[in-house]
């Protein structure tokens, strides 16, 4: 069973970025996007700041988003990276599982990764990261190089949207048409 502490704030400022940027598209009418809370259970609480410091998760979490953008389902997870590559082990099989299901049924998966060291934000589409996922699983490498992220995916703030994220689904669009 999986523990919660302080370092599970880690990327929480990247979800922060993400969450005003989801604000920002419920209010111009573009996306309806929702965080799915990961379920704990505290099992310490410091009663003099009101703050749980020790729980643990109740149940494996599916992935960080999920939503529609204009008649499109979507769903990604937030990967944050302190170094030039995404390591694998920060994916989970059962997300792989719930992303590709979701696929099956016309849904868009893909996640969002920042490269803490740089400050750069790409989208990453979920046909990409299964080669990689698959590739480990079969004795591969262990990550997801740098190099593979396009810039074309790189994401940044525009239009007054945050992390304009959205962008990189259009690309997949047009890509596919």
């Amino acid at each position: 069973m999986g523990y919660w502490n302080t370092r599970g704030l880690r990327g929480s400022a990247f979800e922060e970025i993400i969450n005003l940027t989801n604000e920002e598209y419920k209010k111009r009418e573009v996306a309806i996007i929702q965080k799915i809370p990961t379920p704990i259970t505290p099992v310490e609480f410091d009663k003099v700041h009101g703050q749980i410091t020790l729980a643990y998760f109740d149940k494996r979490s599916t992935v960080d988003y999920i939503g529609v953008v204009q008649g499109l389902a979507i769903c990604f997870d937030a990967k944050e990276t302190m170094e030039k590559r995404l390591p694998l082990q920060n994916i989970h099989a059962h997300q792989v599982d719930f992303m590709q299901h979701f696929e099956k049924q016309g849904g868009i998966a893909f996640l969002l990764v920042h490269f803490a060291p740089a400050d750069e934000y790409y989208y990453l589409p979920f046909a990409i990261m299964k080669k990689y996922w698959d590739d480990a699983q079969n004795g591969g490498r262990k990550s997801i190089p740098y190099s593979v992220f396009e810039e074309k995916f790189r994401l940044y703030p525009s239009d007054g949207y945050p992390l304009n994220y959205l962008e990189g689904i259009n690309i997949c669009l047009d890509e596919e048409s």
